[in-house]
């Protein structure tokens, strides 16, 4: 396991940027935590770490959105969110898993506990939670699967600044 810190918002923001030049096609990134927490922030700044120009909203009703990468020709981030689906079965009656992981995009699943046995074996799970002030996000990362645990050092020399004992 990976934990950071981050002070506020835009930090968690720039952080996922960061990690943005580690993910590629077909990388699936679960993130879990309580409302509020930071998911769709860092799931903003993962999208600008990969070029996408649209403004990120979170698809809390919409379920899924997907954006072009502008600086990664031909990727797409796929951006889910599980908060409003209550069983594994609802997602998989809705397709969400093979429609939007695929192996020309990121996706990334907000809520994404609640599907995790649907996705493919690989994944990096970050769950956030509240730190020691009201801004302050602590970000544990499982690195689920081969290809995650091969970047690991990569994902530690990247994130550096943030990085705490865990």
């Amino acid at each position: 396991m990976i934990v950071a810190v981050t002070r506020d918002a835009s930090d968690t923001q720039r952080l996922a940027e960061v990690l943005g030049g580690l993910v590629g096609p077909g990388d699936v990134l679960v993130l879990a935590g309580d409302l509020g927490a930071g998911k769709t922030a860092l799931t903003q700044g993962l999208a600008r770490g990969l070029g996408v120009a649209e403004q990120v909203t979170s698809p809390t009703f919409t379920l899924a959105r997907t954006y072009a990468c502008h600086n990664r020709e031909g990727l797409r981030l796929h951006h889910l969110d599980m908060y409003r689906i209550d069983h594994l079965q609802e997602a998989l009656d809705m397709g969400l898993a093979d429609e939007f992981v695929d192996d020309d995009a990121v996706t990334v699943i907000e809520w994404g506990d609640v599907v995790t046995p649907a996705i493919p074996s690989s994944f990096l799970e970050i769950r956030l939670t509240y730190g020691e002030d009201d801004d302050e996000r602590r970000l544990a990362m499982h690195l689920v699967g081969p290809a995650w645990v091969r970047r690991a050092v990569a994902i530690q020399q990247v994130l550096g600044p943030w990085l705490v004992a865990g």
